[in-house]
């Protein structure tokens, strides 16, 4: 683990400030406390990161929970209560990894998975957009499309334009020079500037401007555009900033439905991120799902016991792992140590940290999520592809992730009903000498009831004086349903003047007296 530590250290640095603001404006999204957000990112860190077999997947709170959160604490009563419900779905979690239920995210199609990693990528950029201008009217955790303000993602980057923060500006985008310049031209001219990490170095101008710019009219950065850490005056205010449920509220049938709830939403997110960042992963390691589930439990009954928001494995700061180089997990855990260690000893620098300046660094994570060429590879791959990743990136954009997963994996159901509609059998009309048409049927490897309306439509378009031949050679599973269809055509056939051929493994038959006792006699006979 400790051999990629010179690729592992940057990457961890630049995902420590990635996780730093989302930690803090997830909690306020959440209408949690601002140290719930930390706590989560440090757990998500150390504990999830050591226990997890994920290489290069990084945990912390995530933004999909955010409104079952907000809604949660007032419902059941405090957060206090909630902390309970949070330990409960860790628990919850545990069991589902024990049950080995991790399976259920290679069920999601590769096009979904890709559209929900460029549909991030956008959202990203959107979402920085005030940000990056010096606007911050919400939380860094508000991510889906309608917001918490009553604003959508595109009315709020239109009040940007009458908002503009000139210091914010400036220093977004000598930021954003900065990480351009070090991504294309610097790390391939010296190692050094592979082992610093231009975001580094972004943050630190960013710092620097902040400090020589505060008493400029026009160029200083107000507080509101700063990175907001709490700051303890001592251990005791420090060590007063935890939380601890309430464990004699656990009677509530409430706080019960509310943990499962956290436990299967954050379980598919997990699923669905471990699933994406593997795909990204240049090295293509495959995560253990069911380790995975374990891993995320264990971190959310840490995490509720000790006053955090609940944990999820997150593509965000994943992605941005895998973009700065990041090969072990060890990365993920230096970063958890970074947020521990960075609130306890320099709280007070963290507050001089431009969002703008974050804001940049997102903007370089989000395009490489959602690259245009990444477009044009989608469509040349056909519509069966195509439509779920466009409409999973639309999804996305307009709603929230899950709703957009779910709008692109019904998509991608829908393609696949269709075309086993489409495919239950390959039909080969020839012309015969005699003057009947000659048709082969070749049926399917497996043909359900899925099949019976593409089957019914050629039988029925069969004419008079046909020779029809049926081959089930290749096929192992005939639907009773299709089965039925063979024997009430029969009749139609005998009207028509069709003459059925069965071709099969017991031999060729002429005209088969019941299609029903042949199959159930196959049947039989196989057993």
């Amino acid at each position: 683990m400790f051999k990629h530590l010179k690729s592992d250290i940057p990457a961890s640095i630049v995902v420590f400030f990635v996780a730093l603001p989302l930690c803090l404006g997830i909690a306020l999204a959440s209408g949690a406390p601002l140290f719930s957000g930390l706590i989560a990112g440090i757990i998500g860190g150390i504990v999830v990161g050591a226990l997890s077999g994920s290489n290069i997947g990084v945990s912390g709170p995530a933004a999909g929970l955010a409104a079952i959160v907000l809604t949660a604490i007032g419902a059941l009563g405090g957060y206090q209560n909630f902390l309970v419900a949070v330990v409960i779905g860790g628990v919850i979690q545990l069991i589902f990894g024990l049950l080995k239920a991790g399976i259920i995210g290679y069920y999601f199609p590769s096009s979904v998975i890709k559209g929900m990693l460029t549909g991030i990528g956008i959202i990203i950029i959107l979402k920085q957009i005030p940000h990056f201008f010096g606007y911050d009217p919400d939380p860094e955790g508000d991510w889906a499309f309608f917001q918490v303000d009553g604003e959508n993602t595109f009315s709020e980057i239109v009040n940007t334009i009458n908002n503009i923060s000139p210091g914010a500006t400036l220093i977004a985008i000598i930021g954003l020079a900065i990480l351009i310049l070090w991504d294309q031209v610097l790390t391939k001219k010296s190692k050094i500037f592979q082992l610093i990490q231009g975001p580094l170095v972004a943050v630190a101008i960013g710092i620097i401007y902040y400090v020589l710019t505060a008493d400029h009219e026009v160029f200083r950065i107000s507080k509101e555009h700063l990175v907001s850490v709490p700051v303890p005056e001592d251990a005791a205010s420090f060590l007063g900033q935890f939380s601890f449920p309430n464990f004699s509220a656990i009677t509530n049938p409430q706080i019960w439905v509310t943990g499962f709830t956290i436990a299967l939403v954050a379980s598919l997110e997990t699923l669905l991120c471990v699933e994406a960042t593997d795909k990204l992963d240049p090295h293509k390691n495959v995560t253990p799902t069911n380790r995975e589930l374990l891993a995320q439990g264990t971190g959310n009954i840490i995490s509720g016991l000790i006053g955090g928001l609940p944990i999820t494995q997150v593509i965000v700061r994943s992605s941005a792992n895998i973009q700065s180089g990041g090969r072990t997990k060890l990365s993920a855990i230096i970063h958890g140590f970074f947020l521990l260690f960075s609130i306890i000893l320099i709280p007070k620098i963290l507050n001089m940290i431009p969002l703008s300046v974050l804001a940049a660094i997102l903007f370089i994570v989000g395009y490489k999520l959602a690259k245009p060429a990444l477009f044009k590879k989608m469509y040349k791959l056909g519509w069966k592809q195509s439509i779920p990743f466009f409409v999973t990136v639309i999804g996305i954009i307009f709603t929230d992730l899950l709703i957009g997963i779910g709008l692109g994996l019904g998509v991608g159901i829908i393609v696949i009903l269709l075309k086993s509609y489409q495919n239950s059998h390959f039909l080969h009309i020839e012309e015969h000498p005699e003057g009947k048409n000659s048709v082969k049927m070749t049926l399917a490897e497996e043909v359900t009831f899925f099949n019976k309306g593409a089957i019914l439509k050629e039988l029925d378009n069969l004419t008079e004086n046909t020779m029809l031949e049926i081959d089930v050679l290749k096929t192992k599973y005939l639907d009773n349903d299709i089965v039925e269809i063979l024997e009430d055509f029969q009749t139609k056939a005998n009207e028509r003047n069709i003459n059925i051929k069965l071709v099969s493994e017991r031999g060729i038959i002429e005209n088969p007296a019941s299609f029903i006792e042949f199959f159930n006699k196959t049947k039989k006979e196989k057993a």
